[in-house]
């Protein structure tokens, strides 16, 4: 299976926005210095390098699967002494055992066909006395206005294609049940959003996807899957921006959020 989105401009636009306070606030109140982490699937590196500043002097290592972004995130940190990045495999960490302190991935789980699997990996990096802190969108939860009907076709098709190509779009509520069926005994869940709403952000986030439909692998993907041809994508990509601009315009994406423990 490969990454449903890709590594477009577009794509890697909504991942370096990310921080510590919009997309891991759950993980805070565990984090301390001089702890050790290990951050997969890390993109560009935002929330690694914020991380990284928390636990300073602690060190922190993202791993991502793609080494172009890989390379993208470790120009970002050059000269830095307590993070840096790798490419690395979900499944198969290039770390011992009971090695780091917190294990973290975000938005990861979605993607893998093996979040199972993958958790185990992450609890044997952990070890015994170790966290793992995972969080994910959950897609079918996802509600916003104005009802604009292409927006439909969007979540229609975006859950066909991610299905298709990268694992499971309504992550966000399975990650207890998969953390469970990892062996661990200890979870703790909570919830947080997103919402996109004011110009800026709906601006942003609208934009973001009216080019994300077109030109990332998110579009091969509906066309190889039979799921979307280019007048579907070219409606979806008008209708974001038609949403973007409308001054009703909000968003609401729901994240579930797991720290677990053996």
């Amino acid at each position: 299976m490969s990454y449903a989105h890709g590594h477009h401009e577009s794509v890697l636009r909504s991942h370096a926005a990310r921080t510590v306070a919009d997309s891991a606030a759950y993980l805070v109140s565990s984090l301390y210095p001089g702890a050790s982490i290990l951050d997969v699937g890390a993109g560009p590196g935002t929330i690694t390098v914020d991380l990284a500043d928390r636990v300073f002097p602690g060190r922190v290592v993202g791993v991502d699967a793609a080494s172009d972004v890989v390379e993208v995130a470790r120009a970002a940190v050059a000269g830095r002494t307590n993070v840096e990045f790798r490419v690395g495999d979900a499944y198969a960490l290039d770390l011992p055992d009971a090695s780091v302190d917190i294990v973290h991935a975000h938005q990861t789980l979605q993607h893998l066909a093996r979040p199972v699997d993958a958790l185990r990996e992450f609890g044997r990096v952990a070890g015994p006395d170790g966290l793992v802190a995972v969080r994910d969108v959950d897609y079918g939860g996802v509600i916003w206005h104005p009802q604009i009907p292409a927006l439909d076709e969007w979540i229609e098709t975006y859950h066909g294609v991610h299905r298709g190509s990268s694992g499971e779009p309504d992550a966000g509520r399975r990650l207890k049940a998969w953390a469970r069926e990892a062996g661990f005994t200890r979870i703790d869940g909570s919830a947080s959003v997103w919402v996109f709403d004011t110009p800026d952000k709906r601006a942003w986030w609208g934009g973001m996807w009216a080019d994300r439909v077109l030109a990332s692998a998110f579009a091969d993907h509906a066309r190889a899957l039979g799921l979307a041809d280019d007048a579907l994508l070219r409606r979806i990509s008008g209708a974001w921006r038609e949403w973007a601009a409308h001054p009703d315009g909000w968003i609401l994406l729901p994240h579930g959020e797991v720290l677990a423990r053996w």
